[in-house]
C-alpha cells in the first residue's frame, strides 16, 4: 500500500507527484471515492486531481487512474458478497398515539439491497464490458428480427 504523502504546512498541494498520484490511485483501488481521499490531510482538493487527468503533462497518472478506476469497480463488485452474506440488524422505535415505545430488531434488509444496487450501478459505469447491463437485440418466435439489406445500403 502507498504510503499517505505528507502534508504540507502552506496548504493542499497543487502540484503533481509521483506519491500523491499512487496514493490517489490505491485509495481509488480499495473502493473509496475520489470525493473521499481527497478529504485527507496532504491530498488535494477533487478540483486540482480533475486538472491533473486533464493535463497532458501528466499522461502516466491518467493512465494509471484509469486502471485505477477499472480495478475499483472489481473491489465495489466484490463488496456485494460481503454485504449480501452479513446480516446486518437495526432497531425501529415505534411510538403510539399514547407515547408508548415499540422497539423491534430486525435484518436491514432494504438498506443491504440499497447498497448491492449502488456498488452494481457503479461497477457497471466503471467496466460496462465486464459489469454492465447486456443489451441483446433478438426476437421471438411469433415475430423474428429480420435484417434486409438493399442495394442503397450496401452502396451499389
Amino acid at each position: 500500500m502507498a504510503r499517505k504523502p505528507s502534508p504540507r504546512k502552506t496548504g493542499r498541494p497543487t502540484v503533481y507527484t509521483e506519491a500523491l498520484g499512487d496514493y490517489i490511485c490505491n485509495e481509488l483501488v480499495s473502493g473509496r471515492s475520489l470525493r473521499s481521499i481527497c478529504t485527507d490531510e496532504g491530498v488535494p482538493p477533487v478540483g486540482t486531481v480533475l486538472r491533473w487527468l486533464a493535463q497532458d503533462l501528466h499522461v502516466g497518472f491518467r493512465e494509471q487512474y484509469a486502471k485505477a478506476r477499472e480495478l475499483q469497480a472489481d473491489a465495489l463488485f466484490d463488496e456485494t458478497l460481503q454485504i449480501a452474506d452479513t446480516q446486518v440488524v437495526g432497531r425501529k422505535v415505534k411510538i403510539d398515539k399514547d407515547g408508548n415505545e415499540e422497539i423491534t430488531e430486525e435484518d436491514m434488509i432494504a438498506h443491504r439491497r440499497l447498497q448491492i444496487d449502488v456498488r452494481k450501478w457503479i461497477a457497471g459505469k466503471l467496466r460496462p464490458k465486464v459489469y454492465g447491463e447486456k443489451t441483446v437485440l433478438a426476437g421471438d418466435d411469433s415475430a423474428p428480427l429480420n435484417i434486409v439489406v438493399t442495394q442503397e445500403d450496401a452502396g451499389l
